[in-house]
């Protein structure tokens, strides 16, 4: 979560960010509201405990001269009573305070560009040409149908709408690109994790799901347990509540899982095909890493995810996010776009986010510096989605028989 210090000493630079992400002046007054009365409740709680102690250091003294304490006594059993519902009043508050803040996202780096939404964000450069084919390329749902690799229909009489089965070649070469990705990952130093597809509430109030983001999630019923979204929640959350060795970071992590969204408020969005799937797969990276070192390991991951589309020969641009289109948590975002030419368009493959340390202060993720505890910085990104880059092969490589050839470096997969 946010510093709460930091907001309350810098209370109009810190709205100045938060606005940048599009936070309402109403939300930031009701904050400085919330403040004030936390603070008032403190020093009405901490005058009534220094007047308690006051009397209470007078029990010696009328002890030695001999004096009745009858009446003090009373005076300070009363006092007692009295503090209890200050006590209650500046719980209260700082309770009221916390559940707001839990709710307020993550402050954007300076470097981040102004803007509203996607149509704002800034490409930073192109990797690889498009191709140029000589018939007009089809769409991935087309090529599935021909070729028997996606099963739509089916998905939605197993489920409902927004599941799809893979068959055949397309189910293994999903297999292959989990493969590929993991092994890639693991060259540029990333630990394969196997974690639970399941977590606790408290494990995604940590990477900033919940509270704010409930209604996208598929809840176990009768448990404290959700079907992950990604796999950034289990693997930030290994280090849920630990204090880590300056010299273990960074601590560079990935892991295959299937992840659960409901995509609430995408209706209308993408219904056809596989881009906007209530399940897919994706290889996550995860990095805990030193505040001073996390600019240099938000570069790695990003490069490395542009490797993995250019080995794979897809052509793809590096884009960094504006204030307003950027995720809850993160404090900057560089998002890979693949080119998909069936629709003649550059589609989000990869997002990649560095936090700072707002994940690590609702996780309690820490190191020992010296003799002192500092929050890590936590930096997560996708290599890849698997889906989307079996869509972008799909497209990138077929034939004008509708044929699909599958890139070099997969065949060894195959």
């Amino acid at each position: 979560m946010i510093d709460l210090k930091y907001l309350q000493n810098n209370f109009e630079e810190a709205s100045a960010k938060l606005q940048k992400k599009g936070v309402d002046t109403a939300t930031l007054e009701n904050l400085k509201m919330l403040f004030a009365s936390l603070k008032e409740a403190n020093a009405t709680l901490e005058a009534s405990k220094a007047e308690q102690n006051s009397m209470s250091k007078l029990f010696g003294q009328y002890k030695r001269e001999g004096k009745d304490i009858t009446e003090l006594k009373a005076k300070v059993d009363a006092n007692k009573e009295a503090m209890i519902p200050l006590q209650e009043k500046a719980r209260e508050a700082e309770e009221a305070l916390y559940n707001v803040a839990l709710a307020m996202p993550n402050f954007p780096d300076d470097s981040v560009p102004e803007g509203a939404d996607e149509e704002d964000n800034v490409e930073l450069r192109k990797v690889l040409e498009p191709k140029t084919f000589s018939f007009e390329p089809k769409e991935h749902w087309a090529l599935a149908e021909a070729n028997g690799w996606i099963d739509f229909e089916r998905g939605v009489k197993l489920a409902k709408s927004r599941f799809s089965v893979l068959r055949g070649e397309a189910a293994r070469l999903e297999r292959a690109l989990i493969n590929f990705f993991l092994d890639t990952n693991a060259t540029k130093g990333f630990e394969e994790l196997c974690v639970p597809f399941m977590n606790n509430a408290a494990m995604l109030q940590g990477t900033g799901q919940l509270p704010k983001f409930e209604d996208d999630l598929f809840k176990i019923e009768e448990e404290d347990l959700y079907l992950i979204p990604t796999a950034e929640v289990p693997l930030t959350n290994m280090y849920h509540d630990e204090i880590l060795a300056e010299k273990d970071l960074p601590v560079l992590m990935t892991g295959y899982t299937p992840c659960f969204r409901k995509e609430a408020g995408s209706a209308g969005r993408d219904t056809r095909g596989m881009i906007r799937q209530h399940q897919f797969d994706k290889v996550e990276m995860v990095a805990i890493a030193h505040p001073d070192k996390s600019d240099e390991v938000f570069e790695m991951m990003v490069q490395n995810a542009s490797d993995i589309l250019t080995s794979l020969g897809l052509p793809h641009r590096v884009v960094e996010l504006c204030g307003g289109d950027l995720g809850f948590s993160a404090a900057t975002t560089i998002d890979l776009e693949v080119w998909l030419p069936g629709q003649n368009k550059y589609r989000e493959i990869s997002s990649i986010s560095n936090t700072r340390d707002f994940q690590a202060r609702r996780a309690k993720i820490r190191f020992k510096d010296g003799k002192k505890n500092r929050f890590v910085h936590t930096l997560n990104g996708s290599a890849l989605a698997v889906g989307r880059t079996l869509i972008a092969i799909m497209e990138n490589y077929q034939n004008e028989d509708g044929t699909i050839t599958i890139p070099t470096v997969l065949q060894k997969y195959m």
